[in-house]
C-alpha cells in the first residue's frame, strides 16, 4: 500500500510478480478472494476487481466454486518481459538519482548480468 496506484492494480501487479518469478506456475491455485483480501488488509472488492481484471487478460481462471489458478497457456514470457521493464525503470529513476551517465547505467547492467 506504498504505491500511489489504486490498490487492485497493485495486487494484480504483485500476482504477475508472483507468476514470472515462478512462485505460481501454469495451473498453480491462487488464494482465495477472502484469504488475500484478508492477508493483504484490504478490502474483497478490491481483491475480486484485481481477480477480474487479470482473467479478462487471460492471466488467470476463475471457476464459481472451484476458485482460481494461473492460466495454463499465460504467456509468460510476457509477463516477465514487463516485469523486466518494471525494473529497469526503477532503476532508470535511482541511476538519475544518483547522477550516473546511461553509459554507466548500461556498464552496470553488463557487468550484473548472468
Amino acid at each position: 500500500q506504498t504505491d500511489s496506484g489504486p490498490l487492485y492494480q497493485q495486487i494484480m501487479e504483485q500476482i504477475k510478480q508472483r507468476i514470472a518469478v515462478g512462485d505460481w506456475p501454469p495451473n498453480a491455485p491462487l488464494p482465495s478472494i477472502r484469504e488475500l483480501a484478508t492477508g493483504s488488509k484490504v478490502s474483497i472488492i478490491t481483491v475480486k476487481r484485481a481477480y477480474l481484471e487479470l482473467e479478462r487478460e487471460g492471466v488467470i481462471v476463475t471457476q464459481q466454486g472451484k476458485g482460481s489458478w494461473v492460466n495454463d497457456t499465460v504467456d509468460l514470457k510476457m509477463i516477465q518481459r514487463k516485469e523486466l521493464l518494471h525494473h529497469l525503470k526503477q532503476a532508470g529513476k535511482l541511476a538519475r538519482e544518483l547522477g550516473l551517465s546511461e553509459d554507466e547505467l548500461l556498464r552496470l547492467i553488463h557487468q550484473n548480468r548472468e
